[in-house]
């Protein structure tokens, strides 16, 4: 391509992302005459410094954005330490992420962050480096390079809320420098701080209680709402949103394709207000994904949104921020309700929640679905849901599902710990690995094959669901093969006081050759994990931008989407219940499902009494 070709191609891109700019960034700060032209020239010089590849790709997703919509990607997701030691070391698995079928590989916090304690590598000091623990720049392009020979894209974190205290701009600004002060929330005097503080929630009451800091050495209140050692940015200050913007760039200059936005609902102040999901964080992301359009067009955005419903659709983009806003969103709430559903083997809640809050779908994005990841589960339940449905009270059923999988509920099949109890407003969420809450550490410690039946069959159709719901699916590592909880996590120093490590073991790799010779519960669980895969990849209807219609089908015990693609409708049914229950054809014909094909189990169905039979913990994708 010529220079001249790649200015047409440049100018084209900023026409097309103009109006997006100026709108976002005119609300967000009115008249500032000399923000787009620096903008645009920033813009223009990454884009030169990309390279021939990246260019490439930049084209082939010019030609196909909504690329990441499609069936065939599955992404996969882990800490670099704990899954390969280093980067070189993931080179050495990249046959292994190909059986897995992953097309969208997620790189837990890679980016350098301050010596521990460092929120699991969430305090970054320089967003420009690898954590040299796991090697460098360089090395990080390598693997990037050799993933994307393999259709793999590669999503790490940018942490968009903080940097750690140690970060170049917050060195200057406790060297004194007002351009670096004015980067941060920094206060002479305790009177805003304690202003905020009566709308403020915590967020780690436990281990960071408040959510200002003092620091009698730079005489200054500092807005730290994670940890002391995290300081929050002032997005209010155009001069952050250039230097975030210039960060992006040079992320996906070195080969990242996804951006995972952490901790965005929190990024914009208000007082008087809690301080989430405020209007102008809708504003600010837009901006940004207008921004990376123009320079690294290849380069998609993740919303780390973990709120409640009514805040959470927004990040995938509505009203005037419709297709322009975060391209991925995690649904926590699907996360949330399948384990609500698996306690109390009943899916009325999960149904009136997923069908009440969600659009159908969305525009230019899509949902990122799993069961588990790193963090925590918080029972986002709200009264207003549970009163809903006869019998449920949202703060009782919040109690009961952490009672639950901490194990402590009598006959609870899960293994988990209780994470961060808020003793001031009862809030208490839960820790625990896919496998141990779903029930195979229980059975291992009986010595049931029964129990490690079920607990397998749970975990599978867990993994059917967020194959078919609509989006992509994310596989935590080491859930394929059954890894269950990290007892001895506290061994660790920078860990024991975090039990989120609980969920977060080291993969066995001993495990996998096992699992591969099909030994055991875990050996099904992988093979089965396997088919569900090329299932999905295998069958249009579950393509992310088909929209899913939540239906209720008269039994309680099992969940039911339809996905309206035009290939024409496919039903996903799931089971809740250790039992067998029964679906009635009439209901099944009344969604327009007529011919009986199970495309997961690749069989005919057959109908008895008019019912169609559905096995403990089964899961059917029905056309």
């Amino acid at each position: 391509m010529t220079r001249q070709d790649e200015q047409i191609l440049f100018d084209l891109r900023w026409q097309r992302s103009e109006r997006d700019l100026v709108s976002s960034l005119g609300r967000l700060y009115g008249a500032t005459p000399d923000l787009l032209p620096r903008l645009k020239s920033l813009l223009a010089k990454r884009w030169q410094e990309r390279s021939a590849p990246l260019k490439a790709l930049d084209l082939a997703r010019d030609i196909d954005p909504d690329w990441f919509l499609s069936e065939r990607n599955v992404g996969y997701v882990f800490y670099v330490d704990r899954f390969a030691q280093d980067l070189k070391g993931v080179l050495k698995h990249l046959d292994y992420l190909e059986e897995m079928g992953a097309t969208y590989v997620h790189f837990m916090p890679c980016l350098k962050p301050r010596p521990a304690p460092n929120d699991g590598g969430y305090s970054v000091m320089d967003y420009r480096a690898i954590d040299p623990r796991l090697g460098t720049m360089k090395d990080f392009e390598t693997v990037a390079t050799a993933m994307r020979q393999r259709g793999m894209s590669i999503c790490i974190d940018l942490v968009l809320n903080h940097t750690a205290k140690e970060h170049e701009w917050a060195e200057k600004a406790k060297a004194g420098e007002a351009k670096y002060q004015a980067y941060y929330w920094m206060f002479g005097t305790d009177a805003e701080p304690k202003a905020y503080e009566k709308t403020l929630v915590e967020i780690f009451p436990a281990d960071a209680p408040g959510n200002f800091t003092w620091y009698p050495d730079i005489g200054k209140w500092v807005w730290t709402t994670f940890n002391e050692h995290q300081w929050d940015l002032n997005w209010s200050n155009p001069e952050v949103f250039l230097e975030i913007v210039d960060v992006m760039l040079n992320l996906a200059n070195r080969g990242v394709d996804v951006l995972r936005l952490d901790a965005v609902a929190f990024m914009w102040k208000r007082l008087g207000t809690n301080c989430q999901n405020q209007p102008e964080v809708h504003d600010i992301l837009q901006a940004l994904r207008a921004a990376t359009r123009i320079a690294a067009p290849a380069l998609i955005h993740k919303a780390e949104a973990i709120v409640a419903p009514r805040d959470l659709v927004p990040y995938l983009g509505q009203g005037r921020h419709a297709g322009r806003e975060a391209n991925l969103a995690y649904h926590n709430n699907l996360m949330v309700q399948y384990w609500s559903s698996l306690a109390s083997r009943n899916t009325a809640l999960m149904t009136h929640v997923l069908g009440t809050h969600f659009p159908e779908s969305f525009r230019h994005a899509c949902w990122a679905t799993y069961i588990r990841c790193h963090d925590d589960i918080g029972w986002a339940i709200t009264e207003e849901d549970g009163s809903a449905i006869v019998g449920v009270s949202g703060p009782g059923h919040r109690n009961f599902l952490a009672d639950f999988y901490a194990g402590k509920f009598p006959g609870a099949f899960a293994r988990g710990a209780i994470f961060q109890e808020n003793a001031a407003t009862g809030d208490r969420r839960n820790s625990g690995s896919f496998a141990s809450l779903a029930g195979l550490e229980a059975a291992h410690e009986s010595g049931d094959p029964a129990q490690a039946e079920m607990a397998m069959q749970r975990m599978l159709m867990g993994f059917a669901l967020i194959c078919s719901f609509g989006g992509l699916p994310l596989l935590y590592m080491g859930d394929e093969i059954g890894l269950l909880n990290d007892h001895r996590f506290g061994d660790v120093k920078e860990h024991a006081h975090d039990n989120r490590w609980l969920h977060r073991p080291v993969m066995d790799w001993n495990a996998v050759a096992a699992a591969r010779a099909g030994q055991g519960p875990e050996g099904r669980l992988f093979e089965g994990v396997k088919h569900i895969i090329r299932r999905r990849k295998a069958v249009p209807h579950l393509a992310a931008d088909a929209p899913t219609r939540i239906v209720d089908i008269g039994n309680v015990s099992v969940f039911a989407f339809l996905r309206l693609s035009d290939e024409g409708p496919l039903l996903g049914l799931f089971s809740f219940t250790e039992n067998w229950t029964t679906v009635s054809g009439e209901e099944l014909r009344k969604l327009g499902i007529s011919a009986f094909r199970d495309l997961l189990g690749e069989g005919e169905v057959t109908l008895h009494a008019d019912g169609l039979a559905v096995a403990p913990y089964g899961r059917i994708w029905l056309i």
